[in-house]
């Protein structure tokens, strides 16, 4: 009774951490892996997938007893384990440094195709 009720916790602990890292709106754990798809690696989407499919089960009290609660243990440590891991200042100086790369890039290209129009045309 104690692991089923344990896996309850766990999943709702899942969809909190996906809430809280990723941004992800939703309540329940399907919804929230669907939209967080790409931003989990495949290993870890497979697990939260195996998660979310048993959440309705874990709802139902004879469906309950049908689940592996070793299984869906596992699958939810290494999903939380992998959510804990995000620091969200890292990820967002990232973004803001492949923008800034991408910017510095652009302009960069910009001026070399400016200097040989000017070359071109003669004013060089």
């Amino acid at each position: 009774m104690s692991d089923n009720i344990d896996i309850q916790t766990q999943i709702a602990q899942t969809v909190e951490l996906l809430r809280k890292k990723l941004g992800v709106k939703d309540t329940t754990l399907t919804t929230s892996i669907r939209k967080a798809k790409r931003r989990l690696p495949r290993r870890i989407y497979k697990q939260a997938l195996l998660l979310a499919r048993a959440e309705p089960l874990a709802d139902h009290p004879r469906l309950r007893l049908t689940l592996d609660a070793q299984k869906l243990a596992r699958a939810s440590e290494q999903v939380q384990e992998h959510l804990s891991g995000i620091n969200l200042a890292d990820r967002r100086l990232g973004w803001f440094l492949g923008m800034l790369g991408g910017l510095a890039f652009n302009l960069l290209a910009l001026s070399v195709l400016l200097l040989i129009f000017l070359r071109w045309q003669g004013f060089i």
